[in-house]
Order: C-alpha cells, then sequence, then structure tokens
C-alpha cells in the first residue's frame, strides 16, 4: 500500500498520476496534522488530504518515483509505504 499525505490542492494532479502510472483504485480522506513544514490547513486551502492506493512493488515505486520527483521540493507531502495482504487480491494486480 502506498500512502500520500498532501495538500488539497495536489489531489486532483495526484489522483491522475498513479492512475496513469496503474493504481487500479484509491481511497481518500480528509486530515489534519503538523510536521515540518508547518500546519497547513487552513479555511480557504481546507484540510489535507490523505491518498492510499494497493499496488504491485513495480508500480509502487513508480509512484514513489513520481511523487518524489514533482512534488517533494516544492510541496508539503509524505509518502510512505507498507506491505499489506489483500483478500481477493486479483482485483487490484
Amino acid at each position: 500500500m502506498v500512502t500520500i499525505i498532501t495538500e488539497r490542492y495536489l489531489k486532483k494532479d495526484i489522483l491522475e498520476g498513479i492512475k496513469e502510472l496503474g493504481a487500479k483504485g484509491y481511497t481518500t480522506s480528509d486530515v489534519s496534522g503538523d510536521g515540518s513544514r508547518g500546519i497547513r490547513a487552513t479555511d480557504f486551502e481546507g484540510r489535507n488530504v490523505k491518498i492510499e492506493t494497493i499496488v504491485n512493488k513495480d508500480t509502487g515505486n513508480k509512484i514513489l518515483d513520481f511523487i518524489a520527483d514533482k512534488y517533494f521540493e516544492d510541496y508539503a507531502v509524505i509518502t510512505y509505504v507498507y506491505e499489506v495482504k489483500v483478500v481477493r487480491g486479483d482485483k487490484y494486480f
């Protein structure tokens, strides 16, 4: 599972990117928090967004590279990966 937490402003672009890279689906949720770039969510921007997608290792690596190359330097984004066991895994891979 690849999890991306980012500014709401980037949600549409990131979702389009991960789908193009092979993700068959995703889950999003509104989140808030504080990190190295400070508290980011304001009334104007809305809450930050968490995007989760279950993908195979190769697709996960492509997504990580995409996020790192395009967003890490200029935006509040954190991405992490962990292994999950999926019932009905054929639906995701």
